[in-house]
């Protein structure tokens, strides 16, 4: 596991202190380089995988945590829920490569507070980071395009509506089966094991009241669900 925990003196009233987490160390520096420099942030540690960085915000307790979605292991979506299941008050900002609607929902459900391109320029993302802060959510600029694209072509809420039975999670997966994606990628993707999925899969096929997976993916894709 790839962790460090960073210092910096100053008066803490008038810094947030930042936790971030990337398995790029060279990009890992450059982040940490940015916060060390601005007046508002400083670098509360590194971590290079989502186990570290529930480890490290646990022990550091950070204002902020900056999480990639690609870790090894644990999955940033995964590592965010548990972050801010744990600790609700650390405020969770995404600085990811995926610009796709499946990753920045999945990420804002999990608990996000933001959710920046990795082409984001220092200014963008302290600008970011100080809205968040102040109790905004805030999207960058294509990530906002992208949402602003999405709800004007279909209502967010339809799986939800279509499937009140399930749960957060269940509805999650089942948007995974209705993409044909198997238990294993399912796993991979959540960050969960293979047990769990099977009986997640085993929940929604009880609710759903239908047969076999084949059929309930049926049921997600007259809902909606994997078109996108």
């Amino acid at each position: 596991m790839d962790a460090q925990v960073a210092t910096r003196p100053g008066d803490p009233a008038l810094r947030h202190r930042v936790l971030v987490v990337d398995d790029h160390p060279m990009y890992r520096d450059g982040l940490t380089l940015t916060l060390a420099a601005s007046p508002d942030f400083e670098p509360a540690g590194e971590a290079g995988d989502g186990e570290t960085a529930i480890e490290l915000a646990t022990q550091t307790r950070p204002d902020i945590v900056l999480i990639d979605l690609r870790l090894p292991g644990l999955s940033g979506i995964e590592a965010t829920r548990r972050i801010v299941a744990a600790n609700p008050s650390i405020l969770v900002v995404v600085v990811s490569m995926l610009d796709d609607e499946d990753s920045i929902f999945a990420a804002m459900r999990a608990g996000a507070r933001g959710y920046l391109l990795k082409g984001a320029d220092r200014d963008e993302l302290l600008s970011a980071l100080r809205a968040v802060v102040h109790g905004e959510v805030i999207f960058g600029a294509a990530i906002a395009r992208r949402v602003m694209a999405f709800f004007a072509g279909q209502p967010p809420s339809a799986a939800a509506m279509a499937f009140p039975e399930l749960t957060d999670r269940e509805r999650d997966i089942l948007e995974r089966l209705a993409r044909g994606d198997g238990n294993q990628a399912i796993a991979q993707w959540f960050g969960l094991s293979d047990k769990t999925v099977r009986n997640h899969v085993s929940s929604i096929l009880n609710k759903l009241q239908v047969a076999d997976r084949s059929a309930a993916i049926v049921r997600a894709r007259d809902a909606g669900l994997g078109t996108l």
